[in-house]
């Protein structure tokens, strides 16, 4: 069996620890939109203005409570009246949308008429 140099493991040790080191420094100075840096700061205004001149370079989303994603940040959500929610998009799924007994009906509805129009171009009626 061979035996490793202490001189060997402490340097493996630091070099451990310096990777280590360096990949929480990278976390740090990630690259961030300015709605993705949560503070205690964020989206604090309340009242809408009188005019809503927002201006959208960039997309900068935020989710409202109303869960619509508003993509030119805080500004565009209070324009529409909304508080924000959490910083970035919307999930999706979660929405406003039919429920399953609708959603069903809609395919009925959808079959029958896809059925009718075969009918018609085939001549059946």
């Amino acid at each position: 069996m061979s035996t490793f140099s202490p001189s060997l493991v402490l340097s493996l040790i630091l070099l451990n620890l310096l990777l280590v080191s360096s990949t929480e420094m990278i976390k740090e100075g990630e690259i961030q939109l300015p709605s993705e840096k949560i503070n205690s700061q964020f989206c604090n205004a309340t009242a809408k203005p009188v005019s809503c001149p927002v201006k959208c370079f960039r997309a900068d989303p935020v989710c409202g409570e109303d869960n619509v994603t508003y993509w030119c940040g805080c500004a565009d959500a209070l324009c529409h009246g909304v508080r924000v929610s959490k910083p970035g998009a919307c999930d999706v799924g979660n929405g406003v949308g039919l429920s399953v007994p609708g959603q069903a009906l809609l395919l009925i509805h959808i079959v029958w008429l896809m059925a009718l129009a075969f009918s018609i171009l085939l001549g059946l009626f």
